[in-house]
């Protein structure tokens, strides 16, 4: 009852905020990206709350319990590399593209077919990652209060679609900084109190199993290397394409903004996004033949918690799994408004841009409730949300960011010959990594069909918003840290 309890009030607090900020959002720049105007606490507390979902607080504990940081490599390692990747070779390009989306990128250098196959992906994936989230909050639920799945799954959908539907960006970067506070207090208390209980480090560290901490593989097999291969890539370079961290440029009030919020969100997620790992590693050793390693973190919070700590750690839980499917639905329904309804409907005012934002996100979720009824495995989930992008989307996206002379027959192309080869990889070699085969293929066709067809598709420049060409110096991220800048 306790936890019960302490569930609603939490639950309470967030539909709160989501009402307390809807009064910020009567336009689509409001709602989708803040009016622009995110400072860089609020930015650095959303981009790690954005990651910090069911993957990190479920999915990666229950991977240092079965391997180890071997196992746990996508996240947070991978994870984490993505944000200094994002700060450093693509903050300031998009900062000056003014955009809402970075599908209106793709489109306009490589066309409306290639945006259209980008936004498909994209939702698809963010219907996958949101499914994962809520199997994940559905988890909780079942572990610490008995409530079956299917009702935790239901429970949280409604109100993260609630909030994030009344209030969008300004709800979802207001209960983002709420929920990263609850987090990590949640967490070091519990490792804290865990690592007390065990007899300190001291006494744990004799007993964890060999290679505990090895961060590199321990067979030298081409199989091996490419699963290890695609633990990095899965997170690490496919979510270069997320929208969901792309907003968040759109939404800073400046580039330097923007570039160190990315930054601090790296050494931060990366710091806190470990405690789970070494929870999962300790648990191997106190709490030997789990059934189900992707519930360790709940299971030691029962064992190790007083009922009144439990309820505030389950804040922490929900509150680490809400602040990813919050962004995710987000970024699913700005796609949608800003990219795919104008293929039904052209001219649309900003009012009804608007609209179908806001009737997307419980549209979007209903399917993502659908997607974690059927599908109930957390980081599955996500890896498989993360293929599509990885084969098709990833290397037109860098391809156009940095090479001038990237087109769009070599964008289809390789989005095109990188989705076969996954495809085929699966259904002959289904022991290999087939997303990393696709993106290899990807890559060298790109190059191949880009050089061969420069005479009749010559590559369109960058452009922003308002359709002028891009100035293309001093793009990397290396504007001062603490020091006043312009940012251009």
């Amino acid at each position: 009852m306790i936890i019960l309890i302490g569930v609603v009030v939490y639950l309470v607090l967030m539909l709160g905020i989501g009402l307390a900020v809807a009064r910020r959002t009567g336009s689509q720049d409001d709602f989708l990206v803040a009016g622009r105007r995110l400072p860089v606490w609020i930015l650095t507390a959303t981009i790690m709350a954005t990651w910090f979902g069911g993957g990190t607080m479920l999915g990666s504990a229950g991977m240092g319990y079965k391997g180890g940081f071997l196992a746990a490599i996508a996240d947070p390692f991978g994870a984490c590399v993505v944000m200094f990747l994002m700060g450093f070779f693509f903050v300031r390009t998009f900062r000056r593209m003014k955009l809402l989306t970075f599908i209106e990128y793709f489109e306009a250098k490589f066309g409306k077919l290639a945006g259209l196959i980008a936004s498909i992906g994209l939702i698809m994936s963010n219907v996958g990652w949101t499914g994962a989230l809520l199997v994940a909050f559905g988890y909780v639920f079942q572990t610490l209060t008995n409530v079956p799945m299917e009702w935790g799954i239901l429970g949280g959908a409604v109100v993260v679609l609630a909030y994030t539907t009344i209030g969008g960006m300004w709800a979802v970067a207001i209960t983002d900084l709420v929920q990263m506070v609850i987090i990590a207090i949640g967490l070091f208390v519990l490792f804290a109190v865990v690592l007390i209980d065990v007899g300190g480090w001291s006494t744990i560290a004799p007993q964890l199993p060999e290679h505990s901490f090895r961060m590199i593989p321990l067979e030298h097999t081409s199989e091996r290397w490419l699963v290890y291969i695609r633990l990095w890539l899965i997170f690490g370079l496919a979510d270069l394409t997320a929208q969901t961290l792309i907003q968040r440029i759109f939404a800073a009030k400046s580039t330097r903004a923007a570039q160190n919020s990315f930054y601090f969100a790296g050494f931060g997620y990366l710091a806190i996004g470990i405690i789970p790992v070494m929870l999962g590693i300790i648990a191997s050793v106190t709490m030997p033949g789990l059934a189900d390693p992707e519930a360790v973190i709940p299971m030691l919070a029962i064992e190790h918690l007083h009922p009144i700590a439990i309820a505030v750690f389950v804040g922490a839980m929900l509150a680490a799994i809400m602040s990813s499917a919050d962004s995710a639905l987000l970024a699913t329904a700005s796609i949608i408004s800003v990219n795919v309804a104008p293929f039904f409907k052209k001219n649309l005012t900003d009012k009804q841009r608007l609209l179908i934002t806001r009737i997307s996100i419980p549209v979007v979720g209903i399917i993502a409730v659908y997607v974690a009824l059927k599908v109930q495995k957390v980081l599955e989930l996500m890896f498989d949300a993360n293929s599509f992008v990885l084969v098709c989307i990833v290397v037109p996206f860098i391809a156009g960011i940095w090479w001038k002379k990237a087109n769009r027959t070599g964008a289809l192309s390789a989005m095109a010959v990188g989705l076969a080869a996954w495809g085929i990889s699966e259904l002959l070699y289904p022991d290999l990594s087939g997303d990393v085969i696709g993106l290899v293929f990807a890559f060298v066709t790109i190059i191949v069909a880009t050089k061969l067809t420069q005479t009749f598709d010559p590559p369109k420049p960058l452009v922003d918003a308002d359709g002028k060409i891009l100035d293309l110096t001093n793009r990397f991220g290396t504007l001062p840290l603490f020091l006043r800048s312009s940012g251009k």
